[in-house]
């Protein structure tokens, strides 16, 4: 499903801010998400990932990055080869070697990139690469046109964007536009920025690049202070339209933006963004369960969209109100990404939840039968940190058993 801007009203961003065209998910689940402790990923299924991201309809899919090993080179050229509706990119410095690499993994995909990038804050200017403004800028110019040679699709990332001079990005993304970068991208590398304040930053680079018309914005946010989706939500109201992120938010440290966060986000509020995303919703949980397995790194149970619980309700009140109408208590409806709701009976649940729990069960109680399955679950846990369904079909089957001794 692709879905776009449907009302044309002006949007609800600073500035009036108008927006134009959908978002492009970019997914680098398989370079900065691998690049997560223990989230090293076999080639097969980094191949089976792909896949999987393919039948999501991500726009780019960020295979890895090439010159960091020859296995990565060997999966990068295996994706290449084996998905062909994304975009195929693989990561390089601003390195001749990196950029002749990273074009050997990708040139056999059907829609080749080439990104490449260089850190444009002081701080990393100073103490990592130990170069001037003017050796930055002349040496990301010069690799964006190197790479120019090889690939149409060239993205520059301005590495730590979010600490750097707001004027010398604008500088160095005119130059490198101008050069051949057909996407420019504002990383939140450390994950420093508050949403305004990146929002700001993405508007600043937007009406200040002379030549802006002439590449994509993207955006890549770290969650160092859980802000990565909020502060790409910012970025697209304030011009970005490419958003980098990964299934179940993984990556450096803290991790990346969740890519199905930021795809429910412009879904269910589509009126206030004002564009959307052409991901395939259901295929976002089946997505979550397979990068779970094959990483070993588990989705938090509270986690929005794909955890355990984002569609579990215990609370009676709350199961009341589920029964009555969904909507009162879901803003979105669990089956649009591939999962259903669930009624979770413990200690803060009521009868209406209990009732309709062990009718699925194939028990029909009411009346002081039912009041005392609900009384029983509430024992049950007081005692144990949750309620199981051999629990409940154990309560339900001792009412039965005694109802039975009653008429015998």
């Amino acid at each position: 499903m692709c879905f776009l801007r449907t009302q044309t009203s002006v949007g609800p961003v600073a500035g009036n801010f108008k927006s134009h065209g959908r978002v492009r998910i970019f997914d680098t689940t398989l370079r900065d998400g691998e690049q997560s402790p223990g989230a090293t990923l076999t080639h097969g299924e980094k191949i089976e990932i792909a896949q999987k991201l393919e039948s999501l309809n991500v726009d780019v899919i960020e295979a890895g990055f090439p010159i960091a090993s020859q296995d990565d080179f060997k999966a990068v050229k295996a994706v290449s080869q084996t998905v062909r509706k994304p975009i195929v990119c693989g990561l390089a410095r601003t390195l001749e070697k990196d950029i002749e690499k990273a074009w050997q993994a990708v040139q056999s995909a059907k829609k080749p990139r080439i990104h490449t990038f260089i850190a444009t804050s002081q701080i990393h200017m100073k103490h990592k690469l130990k170069m001037s403004k003017a050796a930055v800028k002349k040496q990301a110019v010069e690799m964006v046109g190197f790479a120019k040679n090889f690939c149409e699709d060239i993205e520059f990332s301005a590495e730590d964007a979010s600490r750097s001079s707001p004027e010398f990005l604008c500088e160095i993304f005119e130059a490198v536009i101008n050069a051949g970068a057909t996407t420019i991208n504002i990383p939140d590398t450390v994950g420093y920025s508050q949403p305004n304040e990146f929002g700001r930053l993405v508007r600043h680079v937007k009406e200040n690049v002379p030549n802006i018309e002439a590449a994509a914005i993207s955006v890549h946010c770290h969650d160092d202070l859980g802000m990565a989706v909020a502060n790409s939500m910012a970025a697209i109201m304030n011009g970005a339209r490419q958003v980098e992120c990964t299934i179940n938010g993984l990556g450096e440290r803290a991790g990346n933006a969740s890519l199905e966060e930021i795809a429910m986000n412009l879904f269910t509020r589509k009126e206030f963004f004002e564009t959307g995303t052409c991901i395939n919703f259901k295929e976002i949980y089946p997505a979550s369960k397979m990068v779970s397995n094959f990483t070993g790194i588990a989705v938090q149970r509270n986690k929005a969209i794909v955890g355990e619980n984002a569609f579990a309700h215990e609370a009676g009140v709350h199961q009341h109100g589920m029964l009555a109408d969904s909507r009162t208590y879901e803003i979105m409806k669990p089956e649009t990404i591939g999962k259903i709701s669930k009624l979770v009976l413990g200690k803060h649940s009521g009868k209406h939840a209990t009732k309709a729990v062990l009718e699925e069960m194939g028990f029909f109680f009411s009346g002081e039968e039912l009041d005392a399955v609900t009384a029983r679950i509430k024992q049950v846990a007081d005692v144990k940190k949750s309620v199981r369904k051999r629990d409940i079909v154990a309560i339900a089957n001792e009412i039965v058993k005694g109802n039975k001794n009653e008429v015998i």
